[in-house]
Parts: structure tokens; sequence; C-alpha cells
């Protein structure tokens, strides 16, 4: 373990899990969950994961597809009773799923460079549900024709958690806590607000570096997280929700299968790969792997299953360290 340890990076902050097989090959926990009273985080430390929450709202939608309530043609037209404005009506609950449908992006990150630019001009602790996010993109034009690309979009989640709520009559996180969260045994996972979070969360520290200091994050993103993102997790309840998902114990087989495989992207970027259901796809050639990802002011997130190798690694920095340099060196090390 030491020698992997000093191939990684040294000055990483947050958590390190590295399972194979069911048994752990790597653990390391470094840094303050609250940096202010130097208090360390654990290993069951509740972290931002950003992005990384998009995974469970396409579990969700899945489900309810398994269940016959609701189907991948079905339509935004059919099942928001919203003014779409210039939304195109016939955008798929595929294409919402798959980055494909082109609908206008609250945070588009082709064009922001960080999530708190957004806002500027807009309260951040007016966020706290899924329909909170309207005003900042349902007056805006689409992107491009439904189906014609994919393109990584928010909003798409945000809707498919707003479809998820309407079908099922409960907020998304509820649902997801019932239907996902409780099944797998993930305890300390959930959608909590930034003024009232459980024990055991960490603060996310921005770095300034005209002061050399850090700053939390409270007025950098929701205040509450929404389809888009913005669970708190451990590293071991994201062990727990790849061995559920695996197992089939929130999903049949088949249904597993096509959201871990390729549904849209080109590919040009080989780490980055494909995308399927709420996933990233990374075609190693010896090896299709499966990875979810979150990104935010302070926080930095990536967990990947190598099914060949049955890998499982999760990282996790509530200082936005950089875990996508960490994983290529753990698969450097372990694959």
């Amino acid at each position: 373990m030491m020698d992997i340890e000093n191939k990684l990076q040294k000055d990483f902050r947050g958590a390190e899990l590295i399972v194979k097989n069911g048994e752990i090959l790597f653990q390391r926990i470094t840094g303050y969950r609250d940096l202010a009273n130097e208090i360390p985080n654990t290993l069951e430390t509740r972290f931002a994961s950003a992005s990384a929450g998009k995974v469970f709202v396409a579990v969700g939608i899945l489900q309810l597809i398994e269940r016959g309530e609701l189907h991948f043609e079905d339509t935004l037209g059919e099942l928001l009773d919203i003014d779409l404005q210039k939304i195109d009506p016939m955008v798929t609950v595929e294409q919402l799923l798959t980055h494909t449908s082109g609908v206008p992006d609250y945070f588009d990150e082709s064009i922001m460079e960080e999530y708190e630019e957004l806002w500027t001009d807009f309260p951040n602790y007016k966020i706290r549900h899924n329909a909170d996010l309207l005003p900042l993109f349902i007056h805006r034009e689409m992107m491009y024709p439904r189906g014609e690309r994919f393109q990584y979009n928010n909003t798409g989640y945000v809707l498919l958690a707003m479809i998820l709520e309407k079908i099922t009559g409960m907020e998304f996180d509820e649902y997801l806590g019932k239907n996902v969260f409780e099944v797998c045994g993930m305890q300390k996972t959930g959608y909590n607000e930034l003024d009232r979070l459980p024990a055991g969360c960490a603060g996310s520290y921005i770095y300034n570096e005209a002061t050399d200091d850090y700053r939390t994050n409270i007025y950098s993103v929701d205040a509450k997280g929404t389809g888009a993102g913005g669970a708190f997790i451990t590293v071991t309840d994201i062990l727990r929700f790849w061995e559920g998902l695996i197992s089939g114990k929130l999903l049949s087989a088949d249904m597993v299968a096509r959201m871990l495989s390729r549904q849209s992207g080109d590919g040009r970027d080989a780490e980055e790969g494909y995308y399927g259901y709420g996933v990233w796809i990374m075609d190693r050639g010896d090896a299709i792997i499966p990875y979810f990802q979150g990104c935010d002011p302070g926080v930095s997130f990536l967990s990947e299953y190598h099914p060949g190798k049955n890998i499982i690694t999760v990282l996790v920095s509530n200082y936005g360290d950089n875990v996508w340099e960490e994983m290529r060196r753990i698969r450097e090390n372990f694959y």
C-alpha cells in the first residue's frame, strides 16, 4: 500500500477508496471536513458530489420505465404541464438521459467557466427544488434540434427529475431515498440543504489566490441539490451503490447492461469517452469502463467500475483537488 501511496498525489485532500472483489486494496482519508476547526475527514464523512447525482436520477427514471409507468419515447410535452415556451415539446425521455435533447442548458459548460457565475444576479439560496431552476432556462432557445448531437446538459436532468416527481407524486430526492439509497443501504446519502446540514458533512472549500486562504462554497452552488446534482455521499455509500446496481437490486440485468453501455457521444476524447444513461463510458480497448463524475466550486468527484477486474474506485475532494489525475495514476497501478 505504501508503494501505491507514493505513486499517487501527495497533496490530495479528501477520501479515496479502491475495492477489488469486495476487498479493500487502498484507502486514504486526508484533509479537514471543517477547515477552521481542523476537524479531519473520515471514511464516513458526507461529501458534496456535484453532478455525480445524475446517475441516481437516471436509475430512478429507468425504474419507472421498467415498471411501465414511463417510456423512453415519451415526450416533454406529454409529461410536464408547464409552459415550455421555446423548448421543443417533442424532446424524448431518452434524449434527456443521453444529453442529445438540445434543451437550453442553464449552465452551459462550453460557454461558462465557473458555476458560481450563475448566482451573480439570481440568489442561490432560492434553489431548493427542481422547478426553482426554471427561470434560468425556460425563456431560452433550443441549443440545437433535438437528437442532432451529444452535448452535456444539466437542464436535461433537472427536467428528468421533474418528470420523476410528476409521475410518482414525490419529491425526487424522497423517491431516490426510498427506491435507490435505502435499497442499497446508503444510509448517509441524501440531498441536504446547505443551511441545515446534518452531522458529519464536509464543508467544500475554494482557494483564494489573492489572499492565500480558503472560503466555503455556500454562495457558489444551489442551496439544495436538484436532478442536475448536489447529493451528499460517503465513499462507502458509493461502493454500496455500485454493488446494488451490478447485483440487480435496482434494475434488471438487461437494463443495467443498457445503462452501462454506449448510448451517445462520439468518443473523440478517449478518456472522456461516450455516454450511457447517467454514466460516462470509457473504451480502453481491453475494457469498457463506466464512471460518473462531478465538479463544482470546491468539489470534485469521480467513481468508476472496471468490470473485467471487478475493481470499484471512489475519489472525492472537498477542496476541488484533481480526482482525474488521481484516477489516471490508479489506472496505471491497478489496471
